[in-house]
Formats: structure tokens, C-alpha cells, sequence
């Protein structure tokens, strides 16, 4: 199927469901059923098993006729993380159960990932599951949770075998979030809001049939999930001066009185760099379209991390006095961080975050040096003893 392909199937659903006089969700519902959800996915799960950069016609055609969209950015989690790893070691039912509501945005997912004691070192998570029957029983404590508090489904990964190396005795799970046993409770952050979650399990019963995967290998699906993530963290596509870089290049516009030689070098310097991972991103996404992702998408993360961060600091340096302020203390529950819709001061204060959550810049450094570059890995005295033998 060809772009023009793609263009009349796009005018059919808007003859069948015209936006204007269509309900939302019913034609969410419908562009998925037509395979215009997205469309590198198989024929029968959204897609029409094309190249994903064809996706830009679709979402381009809809966007003329005023269509709605599924609110990406409140669905993050379930589009860029559970999405991919349910496609690739999800069974048959699992994907038709789950992948059209999750792409509607009628189920919102989080990530149970990390945990008190393993967040840097994800593969120390203690939280178990232990079999019970058809099912699972699954008590621990998760962190670092965003969304926990909207969400419908959470991708859990669980220790099931304690008695070898912490990599290979862990077992990944889709867990239902309304269900007996799980307490979310709220974190409240530096910037006043409460974005992330504590997520406490007692005595969760899981069904087999919500497990992804063999039992064991939890560490080879949760690698799915998290190169995806460093992906959509740091791999959006943005025009020229988008994001954070724009508003920063417009304070310096707006307010001639606080250059000086010194700022200006910082903001070339920064804007080149942003210009350049901008067109790394766009090349990134080219080599999806072929595959899953792989280490490069580490290295994104790192540099969005950095210049993110960089450029926060330079915004307030360029506010003057005004960039001292902070717009509001208030306890927010927030269903999606919104960097561009607030001031100066927050995103200061926000963009502290970005080196931690999606995989630490340390750690993503080790990928990068290792998986990327080829250099030897650094000494890893637990790799042939069992997690319970493990120091904790």
C-alpha cells in the first residue's frame, strides 16, 4: 500500500465518519478498525503492515479534515512502551484485548519498573510473584510511578525465582490497576506537583493469561520496553526551534537589555546542539521503521537529558529577575508533565528529572560505551550468584 493507498482510505472514514458530526471515541474506534491507528501495525491490530514513516500521510490527512486525536500525550506510556511489547510477546487475545483501548485512550497504562532498592539497577527489583494455580501473587513496593493515579493497566515485572542470578529470575506481567491489593499513593516532587506515584502490591492476584512472555524472562521483554521509552522520551519529531530551544531563543528576542557576549555563546551553542539531535531524532525514527529499536535510542535519551537541563538554566539566567518566579506551589495530580505550558521556573526546576526517569544518564552511559561504541564492560561481581545471596 502506497501513500495515495493510505490518502483514499483516509477519505473513506471521513465519508463513513465525518468528524463533525462523529463522537470522539467512536471515531478513534473507527479509524483503528480501518488500520489507520498506526499503521506499521498488523492489518488486524490498527495497521496495514506498511513502513511507519508512512504514518505522517495519515496523520497529516486527518488533521486537514479537523479529526481527533487519542491525546498522545496522556497516553504516552501505553503508546510508546506497553504498545510495542504487547505486539511483540503478546499472545493473540492479549493484543486484541489490549491494544485497541490502549490506542482509543479508554485504558490509560503505567510502568511498575522500579522500586526503593532498584531503580539504577533495575534487575535488583525484589517485588515478587509467586504461582498460585492459574494465577499469580504478587507483593512488593514500586516507584517513580507516572499516571498510576489515571491508570486502567500497569506492565509489571516481578521476581518469580529467587534462587538464580537476579537477570534471568524475573517474570513480566500486564496488572490490572483496580483490582484488591493495589494502593497508589501520591510523590510529591520539587516542583510542588505530584506527577509520579509509590505503588504499593499486596497479595495482587494476577491471572498466567496477563503474564508477556515465558516465565524467567522477565529481564528479555522488559528490554523492549525500556529501548522504547528512551525513544519516546528523546526521539520526538519537532520542527526547527521546537520545544524548549524555541521558547528560549524567543526570551532572548524579547529581552535585548540582558545579553551579553557570554549568553550569546551559550545559546549558539545550545541551539546547534538541538538543531543536531533534532535531526539525529528524525533519523532514529528512520531506522525504526525497519526494526525494533536498539542502544542508539540511549544515547537520545542522554542527549535530550542534557540539553533539556542546559537550556533550562539558560532560560532563567535570560529572565532576569522574573526568572525567580514560580508560577504555582499548588499540589497538582498532573496526567501528563507540560514543560512548554508553564514558566521559567519550573521547567528549571522540572528538567532535573530528565537525567533519572527512562533510565539514569549513568546507566545510559554503560549502554552507550558498551552496546554502542564497544568497549568492555565494567566488572560485575553478582552476575553468577543468586539474587537471594545478593547484599541487600
Amino acid at each position: 500500500m502506497n501513500a495515495e493507498e493510505l490518502r483514499s482510505r483516509v477519505r473513506d472514514l471521513l465519508t463513513a465518519h465525518h468528524p463533525a458530526t462523529t463522537d470522539r471515541l467512536e471515531f478513534l474506534r473507527a479509524r483503528f478498525d480501518a488500520g489507520l491507528a498506526w499503521v506499521h501495525y498488523p492489518a488486524d491490530l490498527g495497521g496495514r503492515d506498511v513502513p511507519r514513516e508512512l504514518q505522517s500521510v495519515v496523520d497529516d490527512e486527518l488533521a486537514a479534515a479537523g479529526a481527533p486525536d487519542n491525546n498522545p500525550y496522556r497516553i504516552a506510556i501505553g503508546l510508546g512502551m506497553a504498545a510495542p511489547t504487547i505486539l511483540r510477546f503478546g499472545t493473540p487475545e492479549q493484543r486484541k484485548r489490549f491494544l485497541r483501548p490502549l490506542w482509543t485512550g479508554e485504558e490509560v497504562w503505567c510502568q511498575l519498573f522500579s522500586e526503593p532498592g532498584a531503580g539504577s539497577d533495575l534487575a535488583a527489583l525484589g517485588t515478587r510473584a509467586v504461582r498460585d494455580g492459574d494465577d499469580w501473587v504478587v507483593t512488593g513496593q514500586k516507584v517513580w510511578t507516572s499516571a498510576a493515579h489515571i491508570a486502567r493497566f500497569a506492565i509489571l515485572v516481578a521476581r518469580t525465582d529467587p534462587d538464580v542470578p537476579k537477570h534471568r529470575g524475573m517474570t513480566y506481567f500486564i496488572c490490572d490497576m483496580t483490582g484488591p491489593g493495589v494502593d497508589v499513593r501520591p510523590l510529591r516532587q520539587l516542583t510542588g506537583e505530584a506527577e509520579f506515584n509509590e505503588v504499593f502490591l499486596s497479595g495482587v492476584r494476577i491471572p498466567d493469561s496477563y503474564r508477556l512472555g515465558e516465565v524467567g524472562e522477565g529481564w528479555k521483554v522488559a528490554q523492549t520496553t525500556l529501548m522504547n521509552e528512551r525513544v519516546a522520551i528523546g526521539g520526538h519529531a519537532l520542527p526547527r526551534e521546537g520545544g524548549l530551544v524555541g521558547i528560549v531563543a524567543g526570551t532572548w528576542r524579547e529581552h535585548p537589555e540582558l545579553r551579553t557576549p557570554e549568553l550569546r555563546d551559550r545559546l549558539l551553542r545550545l541551539w546547534v546542539d538541538a538543531e543536531a539531535m533534532r535531526l539525529a531524532a528524525t533519523r532514529l525514527r528512520q531506522q525504526l521503521a525497519s526494526g525494533q529499536p536498539g542502544p542508539e535510542g540511549s544515547a537520545m535519551k542522554l542527549a535530550f537529558a542534557r540539553l533539556q537541563q542546559a537550556l533550562s538554566g539558560l532560560e532563567v539566567e535570560l529572565a532576569g529577575e522574573d526568572g525567580l518566579r514560580y508560577d504555582d506551589w499548588t499540589l497538582r495530580r498532573p496526567e501528563k508533565v507540560d514543560m512548554l505550558g508553564r514558566g521559567p521556573g519550573y521547567r528549571y526546576l522540572r528538567a532535573k528529572g530528565n537525567s533519572i526517569e527512562g533510565g539514569t544518564s549513568e546507566v545510559l552511559r554503560n549502554i552507550i560505551a558498551e552496546r554502542v561504541l564497544g568497549l568492555p564492560s565494567e566488572p560485575r561481581t553478582d552476575k553468577d550468584v543468586a539474587w537471594k545471596d545478593l547484599p541487600r
